[in-house]
């Protein structure tokens, strides 16, 4: 799963929920914003109840507790670092689903990937990563 998304490959990423590193990183953004903790805060990898969940329950949680808080999304920009798959095509697929998950319009939210041109473990397709910022306002 990466954006929400089940993308076809050999290899797959492992965690404790399904893994979805770019959820993970939308998410830990927000919370940061706010002054929220964190994901392994929030939701933490020893707590049963997360285990195999849909990262999309922790973002669209996260977004309720920001509500709760006084904070509304500006924006989200993201990135997928990653040698392959090539990303490209599921791009605006995962744009929508994470505006549709955090209540926001599409041109809010930002997707981009990125290869390591073969250097260190991304590079080599043993690692994925994901960067993300947003920008939340306080109500």
């Amino acid at each position: 799963m990466l954006g929400g998304i089940e993308i076809p490959h050999t290899k797959g990423l492992v965690g404790h929920s399904d893994g979805d590193v770019l959820l993970h990183a939308i998410t830990d953004a927000l919370l940061g914003a706010c002054g929220l903790g964190n994901i392994g805060e929030r939701f933490p990898d020893t707590d049963a109840r997360y285990r195999g969940i849909a990262s999309q329950v922790f973002l669209k949680d996260t977004v309720s507790l920001m509500h709760q808080k006084g904070y509304s999304i500006g924006n989200i920009d993201s990135n997928v670092l990653a040698e392959s798959p090539r990303l490209l095509p599921y791009l605006p697929s995962m744009k929508e689903i994470i505006a549709n998950v955090v209540g926001v319009s599409g041109d809010d939210v930002q997707v981009k990937a990125k290869t390591m041109e073969k250097l260190g473990p991304i590079g080599e397709e043993e690692a994925i990563a994901a960067h993300a910022v947003a920008l939340v306002f306080a109500q």
